[in-house]
């Protein structure tokens, strides 16, 4: 839960569940829980896991890539529509975006900072990178392509790698424009126009935190400048 008690709060994993649940289109029961004051919620029926849990049939399941592997599986085809990526370099795209985030915000020697600043910025040109690159159905349409027109990272439908890598990309921008001044670089045109389209989804927006929330989060994880 955020703040307030009762919303979804600033969480990239339940979030990542969350737009998978949606874009099956199965119905389900979201309930937050406020860690602060409702753990023994969680340890009535996860005991020792940490959030997000899926609860089906009775039974807690608690690793998060379990979880989507388990609604992949489980929600597929022709009730529900398939959502692993076609390529396999779709799942890994900017999977070490967040780990270089966590390690620049969090670093307790700021000589460090402008290294591990550019670690990440690294992680992300090489997402740009990703993006403008066609994938393989683009050029079997048209071979003479040189930058990709796909709207997200395996076409131009939200897949499982859309659902990992967004809300985390949401959160590595508002926590570093406001913590460090210098959100996601806006020359980094094809993460931008990514951004821009997840945001024309309801998947996407609806799950979001506000970012207020997120700045709360990480109010006591990032290092304060001197």
């Amino acid at each position: 839960a955020s703040e307030d008690g009762e919303s979804a709060g600033p969480c990239p994993f339940c979030q990542r569940l969350f737009m998978i649940l949606l874009l099956k289109g199965v119905p389900f029961t979201l309930t937050t829980v406020d860690v602060r004051r409702a753990l023994d919620v969680l340890k009535d029926f996860a005991p020792g896991s940490q959030l997000p849990v899926l609860m089906y049939n009775g039974e807690p399941k608690t690793d998060t890539n379990k979880i989507e592997e388990f609604l992949e599986e489980t929600l597929g085809p022709p009730n529900f529509p398939r959502l692993v990526p076609h390529y396999k370099e779709s799942s890994m795209a900017g999977n070490d975006i967040f780990h270089r985030f966590s390690t620049f915000i969090k670093n307790p020697l700021p000589a460090q900072d402008e290294a591990l600043q550019k670690n990440l910025l690294k992680a992300l040109l090489k997402l740009d990178q990703y993006l403008s690159t066609p994938l393989e159905h683009e050029l079997a349409r048209d071979p003479h392509l040189t930058v990709s027109c796909r709207r997200f990272l395996d076409g131009d439908q939200l897949t499982l790698a859309d659902c990992s890598l967004l809300p985390k990309l949401n959160i590595v921008h508002i926590v570093c424009k406001h913590y460090r001044q210098l959100g996601i670089p806006q020359e980094l045109h094809e993460v931008w126009r990514y951004l821009n389209n997840a945001n024309e989804t309801k998947e996407f927006t609806y799950t979001c935190p506000h970012s207020a929330e997120i700045v709360q989060a990480y109010r006591t994880v990032v290092r304060p400048l001197k």
